[in-house]
Protein backbone atom coordinates (compact mmCIF):
# COMPACT_ATOMS: atom_id res chain seq x y z
CA UNK A 1 0.00 0.00 0.00
CA UNK A 2 2.95 2.30 0.95
CA UNK A 3 4.25 1.83 -2.45
CA UNK A 4 1.32 2.32 -4.64
CA UNK A 5 0.86 5.35 -2.46
CA UNK A 6 4.57 6.79 -3.85
CA UNK A 7 3.80 6.28 -7.31
CA UNK A 8 0.25 8.11 -6.82
CA UNK A 9 2.11 10.71 -5.44
CA UNK A 10 5.02 10.88 -7.42
CA UNK A 11 2.46 10.55 -10.40
CA UNK A 12 0.73 13.87 -8.96
CA UNK A 13 3.89 16.19 -8.88
CA UNK A 14 5.12 14.74 -12.47
CA UNK A 15 1.84 15.85 -13.80
CA UNK A 16 1.83 19.67 -12.55
CA UNK A 17 5.83 19.76 -13.01
CA UNK A 18 4.78 19.87 -16.92
CA UNK A 19 1.64 21.47 -16.80
CA UNK A 20 3.99 24.35 -15.15
CA UNK A 21 6.40 24.03 -17.85
CA UNK A 22 3.71 24.78 -20.76
CA UNK A 23 5.26 28.31 -20.16
CA UNK A 24 8.11 27.87 -18.53
CA UNK A 25 8.87 27.79 -14.66
CA UNK A 26 6.52 28.57 -12.11
CA UNK A 27 6.87 31.54 -9.37
CA UNK A 28 4.97 32.32 -6.52
CA UNK A 29 1.36 34.09 -7.09
CA UNK A 30 2.54 37.05 -4.02
CA UNK A 31 1.47 40.13 -4.10
CA UNK A 32 -1.79 41.94 -3.49
CA UNK A 33 -2.71 43.32 -6.93
CA UNK A 34 -2.75 40.53 -9.63
CA UNK A 35 -3.04 42.80 -12.93
CA UNK A 36 -2.83 46.00 -13.63
CA UNK A 37 -5.78 48.00 -14.83
CA UNK A 38 -6.27 51.21 -16.10
CA UNK A 39 -8.96 53.41 -16.54
CA UNK A 40 -7.48 55.33 -19.76
CA UNK A 41 -5.57 53.97 -22.72
CA UNK A 42 -1.69 54.64 -22.87
CA UNK A 43 0.04 56.11 -25.45
CA UNK A 44 1.52 54.20 -27.94
CA UNK A 45 5.61 54.41 -27.85
CA UNK A 46 7.19 55.40 -31.18
CA UNK A 47 10.86 53.75 -30.45
CA UNK A 48 12.17 50.68 -28.60
CA UNK A 49 12.36 51.27 -25.30
CA UNK A 50 15.77 50.03 -23.63
CA UNK A 51 16.28 50.41 -19.78
CA UNK A 52 19.10 49.58 -16.83
CA UNK A 53 18.77 46.99 -14.94
CA UNK A 54 17.91 49.07 -12.12
CA UNK A 55 15.90 51.11 -13.84
CA UNK A 56 13.33 47.93 -14.81
CA UNK A 57 13.52 46.85 -11.07
CA UNK A 58 11.96 50.31 -10.03
CA UNK A 59 9.42 50.64 -12.93
CA UNK A 60 8.23 46.97 -12.52
CA UNK A 61 6.91 44.50 -9.60
CA UNK A 62 9.08 41.87 -8.02
CA UNK A 63 7.12 39.25 -10.08
CA UNK A 64 7.02 41.47 -13.21
CA UNK A 65 10.56 42.01 -13.15
CA UNK A 66 11.21 38.04 -13.14
CA UNK A 67 9.10 37.20 -15.78
CA UNK A 68 9.61 39.94 -18.40
CA UNK A 69 13.09 40.41 -17.93
CA UNK A 70 14.09 37.17 -16.34
CA UNK A 71 11.89 34.67 -18.64
CA UNK A 72 10.20 33.32 -15.43
CA UNK A 73 6.33 32.37 -15.03
CA UNK A 74 3.23 32.83 -13.15
CA UNK A 75 1.88 29.61 -11.13
CA UNK A 76 -0.79 28.66 -12.93
CA UNK A 77 -4.82 29.16 -12.17
CA UNK A 78 -3.77 32.30 -9.74
CA UNK A 79 -5.47 35.23 -9.06
CA UNK A 80 -4.37 36.96 -12.38
CA UNK A 81 -6.17 33.98 -14.57
CA UNK A 82 -9.60 34.04 -12.63
CA UNK A 83 -9.44 38.28 -13.11
CA UNK A 84 -8.73 37.72 -16.59
CA UNK A 85 -11.65 35.10 -17.39
CA UNK A 86 -13.81 37.54 -15.46
CA UNK A 87 -12.31 41.24 -17.51
CA UNK A 88 -15.12 42.05 -20.03
CA UNK A 89 -14.18 43.82 -23.68
CA UNK A 90 -10.98 45.58 -23.39
CA UNK A 91 -7.24 46.05 -24.67
CA UNK A 92 -4.49 44.39 -23.42
CA UNK A 93 -1.10 46.06 -23.19
CA UNK A 94 2.50 45.46 -22.40
CA UNK A 95 3.24 46.72 -18.38
CA UNK A 96 6.55 47.38 -19.52
CA UNK A 97 6.33 49.44 -22.25
CA UNK A 98 2.47 50.35 -22.86
CA UNK A 99 2.41 48.35 -26.54
CA UNK A 100 -0.64 47.17 -27.41
CA UNK A 101 -0.56 43.28 -27.55
CA UNK A 102 -4.28 42.18 -27.26
CA UNK A 103 -7.86 42.68 -27.41
CA UNK A 104 -10.66 40.83 -26.08
CA UNK A 105 -11.58 39.77 -29.30
CA UNK A 106 -8.74 37.11 -29.59
CA UNK A 107 -9.15 36.23 -26.16
CA UNK A 108 -10.51 32.12 -25.51
CA UNK A 109 -10.46 30.23 -22.58
CA UNK A 110 -7.55 27.59 -23.07
CA UNK A 111 -8.23 25.78 -19.73
CA UNK A 112 -4.46 25.86 -19.19
CA UNK A 113 -4.17 28.32 -15.90
CA UNK A 114 -2.77 31.39 -18.30
CA UNK A 115 -4.84 34.13 -20.46
CA UNK A 116 -4.90 32.45 -23.88
CA UNK A 117 -5.41 34.60 -26.84
CA UNK A 118 -5.66 33.29 -30.85
CA UNK A 119 -4.15 35.78 -32.22
CA UNK A 120 -2.44 39.07 -31.55
CA UNK A 121 -3.97 42.25 -31.94
CA UNK A 122 -0.70 44.50 -33.02
CA UNK A 123 1.41 41.71 -34.58
CA UNK A 124 4.21 44.75 -34.94
CA UNK A 125 4.71 44.35 -31.28
CA UNK A 126 5.11 40.76 -31.07
CA UNK A 127 8.48 39.07 -31.43
CA UNK A 128 8.83 34.96 -31.80
CA UNK A 129 11.84 33.49 -31.25
CA UNK A 130 13.02 29.88 -30.57
CA UNK A 131 13.12 28.33 -27.01
CA UNK A 132 14.90 24.82 -26.23
CA UNK A 133 15.75 26.37 -22.31
CA UNK A 134 13.13 23.58 -21.16
CA UNK A 135 14.29 20.55 -22.58
CA UNK A 136 12.38 20.78 -25.50
CA UNK A 137 11.64 23.15 -28.65
CA UNK A 138 9.05 25.78 -27.94
CA UNK A 139 8.05 29.07 -29.47
CA UNK A 140 8.88 32.20 -27.06
CA UNK A 141 6.97 35.63 -27.33
CA UNK A 142 8.54 38.89 -26.71
CA UNK A 143 7.41 42.04 -26.73
CA UNK A 144 8.99 43.60 -29.40
CA UNK A 145 8.88 47.11 -28.53
CA UNK A 146 11.11 47.02 -25.08
CA UNK A 147 12.04 42.69 -25.85
CA UNK A 148 10.04 41.35 -22.56
CA UNK A 149 8.96 38.18 -22.34
CA UNK A 150 5.27 37.09 -22.24
CA UNK A 151 4.73 33.52 -22.66
CA UNK A 152 4.76 31.32 -24.98
CA UNK A 153 2.91 30.38 -28.25
CA UNK A 154 1.59 26.90 -29.58
CA UNK A 155 -0.29 25.58 -32.20
CA UNK A 156 -2.13 22.61 -33.93
CA UNK A 157 -3.73 21.52 -30.59
CA UNK A 158 -7.45 21.47 -32.15
CA UNK A 159 -9.03 24.90 -30.64
CA UNK A 160 -11.93 25.65 -32.22
CA UNK A 161 -10.07 29.45 -32.62
CA UNK A 162 -9.68 30.54 -36.18
CA UNK A 163 -5.83 30.13 -36.32
CA UNK A 164 -5.77 27.07 -33.85
CA UNK A 165 -3.24 28.70 -32.16
CA UNK A 166 -2.22 29.40 -28.16
CA UNK A 167 -0.63 32.46 -27.19
CA UNK A 168 0.11 31.64 -23.73
CA UNK A 169 0.80 34.27 -21.76
CA UNK A 170 1.82 35.78 -18.36
CA UNK A 171 -1.13 37.96 -17.11
CA UNK A 172 0.64 40.14 -14.54
CA UNK A 173 3.01 41.69 -17.33
CA UNK A 174 -0.86 42.49 -19.09
CA UNK A 175 -1.90 45.69 -18.69
CA UNK A 176 -6.07 45.69 -18.84
CA UNK A 177 -8.25 48.63 -20.36
CA UNK A 178 -11.19 48.07 -20.30
CA UNK A 179 -13.19 48.70 -23.93
CA UNK A 180 -15.44 52.12 -22.67
CA UNK A 181 -11.87 53.54 -21.62
CA UNK A 182 -10.14 52.68 -24.66
CA UNK A 183 -12.43 53.78 -27.30
CA UNK A 184 -13.18 57.55 -25.36
CA UNK A 185 -9.04 57.82 -25.50
CA UNK A 186 -9.09 57.15 -29.54
CA UNK A 187 -11.84 59.20 -29.91
CA UNK A 188 -9.84 62.19 -28.76
CA UNK A 189 -6.78 61.06 -31.39
CA UNK A 190 -7.12 62.82 -34.52
CA UNK A 191 -7.59 61.22 -38.16
CA UNK A 192 -4.88 61.30 -40.27
CA UNK A 193 -6.91 60.14 -42.93
CA UNK A 194 -9.50 62.65 -42.43
CA UNK A 195 -6.88 65.45 -41.76
CA UNK A 196 -5.51 64.62 -45.16
CA UNK A 197 -8.65 64.41 -47.33
CA UNK A 198 -8.01 67.47 -50.42
CA UNK A 199 -9.96 70.92 -49.61
CA UNK A 200 -12.82 71.50 -52.15
CA UNK A 201 -12.17 74.23 -54.55
CA UNK A 202 -14.13 77.42 -54.37
CA UNK A 203 -15.83 78.19 -57.21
Amino acid sequence: MKAAARITALALAAGIALLQLSCGDASADGGKKARDTDKKAPAQPTKLVKKTDAEWRKTLSPEQYKILRHHDTERPYGKVYDEFKKQAEGTYYCVGCNAELFTSKEKFDARCGWPAFYDASQHKNIKTIRDTSAGMLRIEVRCKVCEGHLGHIFEGEGFNTPTDQRYCINGKVLKFVPKTAADDQRKGEKDPAKDNKPSKKSE
